[in-house]
């Protein structure tokens, strides 16, 4: 509001020297008079100036407060009503001012680095990932969401899916029934690879593996009981449990000629194997035929043996079982037993109703691995021992399995027994692995190792010397040798030594 008095208080006039006509009390009235003010207040300013210049300052702060007066007041209407049509202004509240942000906890610095270690070139076309199982951190890592071949730790997701699917309990039959013919028994293979042509009593390189020798005893029992058979003479041999190739086409021969890998059927006996107690041992090109002479030798008196399938409820005459799931598992993460870790992945097939055949091992393992709730987008599962170079895993989903393996979520307590222990156990115990300086790492790292022509791999659980515990997966592909074994030792005995402060950089 502008002041509109002299020094002394009084109301400046037209005499005084200070006089401004627009600033005269009478005229602003006249013109709020033409402004629709009305004429009642014209006349009152007249008589008293003073007055009006308190009106006048009012009215000045009302239009200030308002805005403007109420619209549609009359022209020349009472200043009465256009204070009546005048509203109230409805107070806006000030918005709401932006929360801050919380504060972001600090990331530690670690600074235990395995560069050295992961520049080896031994270790060719580097893939990794560790993390901390207690906080599901990852702490290193080096194209670990990328999948690629696993090499033989491809067995640990096999063995994941059958203990998912399967349970650790079961086991698989191979049964013998009476034949169509008069004179024939059919063996029907379930899937025992373990099945063994050795005498009872004996223990080849499968503990616990039943005998043909037993089965045999069995028939020969059931069909000499009934006076109205006639003589044994003719064995049928039913292998149709397993369908489609018996060799994945992507499989290297050598592997059956090294004695590493036999023909996926559904009847042979010790795997296959020239020498039933060796490991690793030649493999024929025909392992039904085998199993079908082996039992004829223990039957006596069969003349021809041909293949087949059994007739439809036919009378049992015998059955044994194979070891059980859980022993099956060990067998094949202790020592990588290829033929076991097929004969798994077609029975986790089969149970789920994905198929019989190598084609339908990708989504009855992937069906059995969706019971442990992790993401196996990318994951491409051709076979269940790891020869194929068309798998394809990612190391964190490794990681993330072993740390529900370390846990012993479910049956997966079976596959941490059954692991390879640096310098204790397995395939992580020959003389060359973990050696030299390495040893030092000895019994601290659990892990599934791994081998192609292309590739090397080793994944597991590292218990670190400063007390974490460490999930990881080391993938070394490409132009790959022998000693790239160490190369992989040393760069894992770097994350034990490092442990919870091992850097990324």
């Amino acid at each position: 509001m502008i002041d509109e008095t002299d020094a002394a208080g009084e109301p400046t006039t037209p005499g005084d020297s200070a006089y401004d006509p627009a600033n005269d009390p009478a005229n602003r009235a006249g013109a709020a008079a033409k402004r629709g003010l009305g004429a009642s207040v014209v006349a009152f300013a007249r008589k008293n100036r003073l007055a009006l210049t308190i009106v006048a300052g009012v009215l000045a702060l009302a239009l200030l407060g308002t805005g403007a007066l109420a619209a549609g007041a009359a022209v020349n209407a009472p200043v009465e009503a256009s204070a009546a049509t005048t509203s109230t202004p409805t107070p806006t509240a000030e918005p709401a001012r932006p929360a801050p942000a919380a504060a972001v906890t600090p990331s530690r610095i670690r600074t235990c680095s395995v560069a050295d270690r992961a520049a080896d070139g031994r270790l060719a076309n580097l893939q990794a990932q560790v993390v901390n199982a207690a906080t599901g951190e990852v702490l290193y890592d080096r194209g670990g969401t990328t999948p690629a071949r696993t090499a033989s730790v491809m067995k640990v997701l096999t063995s994941a899916a059958a203990l998912s699917v399967l349970g650790p309990d079961h086991r698989a039959a191979t049964t013998v029934v009476k034949g169509a013919e008069p004179g024939s028994v059919v063996l029907v293979g379930g899937g025992d690879v373990t099945l063994s042509r050795t005498p009872s009593g004996t223990q080849t390189v499968y503990p616990g593996a039943a005998h043909l020798d037993e089965l045999a005893a069995q028939v020969r029992a059931a069909w000499d009981a009934d006076p109205a058979n006639p003589p044994l003479t003719k064995l049928v041999l039913d292998a149709s449990y397993f369908g489609g190739d018996e060799w994945e086409p992507s499989w290297d021969l050598v592997e059956r000629e090294y004695g590493y890998m036999s023909n996926i059927t559904a009847l042979q006996v010790d795997g296959d194997r020239d020498d039933p107690f060796a490991n690793t041992s030649w493999r024929s090109g025909d392992p039904i035929g085998r199993a079908g002479e082996a039992f004829a030798a223990e039957l006596g008196g069969i003349s021809v043996i041909e293949r087949g399938t059994a007739p439809a409820d036919a009378a049992q005459l015998g059955q044994v079982f194979s070891p059980t799931v859980a022993q099956l598992v060990d067998k094949a993460l202790v020592v990588s037993d290829n033929t076991v870790a097929e004969m798994l992945a077609r029975l986790v097939a089969i149970e789920t109703g994905a198929g019989n055949t190598f084609g339908a091992i990708n989504q009855g393992v992937l069906q059995g691995l969706a019971a442990y709730g992790l993401d196996t987008t990318g994951i491409t599962v051709v076979d269940g021992s790891g020869l194929s170079d068309d798998n394809a895993v990612p190391p964190s989903y490794l990681t993330s399995l072993f740390v529900k393996i370390n846990a012993r979520e479910a049956n997966l307590g079976v596959i941490m027994d059954g692991l390879p222990v640096s310098g204790q156990r397995g395939s992580l115990s020959y003389d060359d692995r973990f050696a030299g300086d390495n040893a030092v790492a000895d019994g601290a790292v659990s892990a599934k190792t791994g081998w192609i022509e292309t590739g090397y791999t080793l994944s597991g659980v590292v218990r670190a010397q400063d007390g974490a515990t460490l999930t990881f997966a080391i993938y070394a592909l490409g132009d790959v040798s022998d000693d790239t074994k160490q190369a992989i030792d040393t760069l894992t005995t770097g994350f034990f030594l490092c442990g919870d402060n091992l850097s990324n950089h």
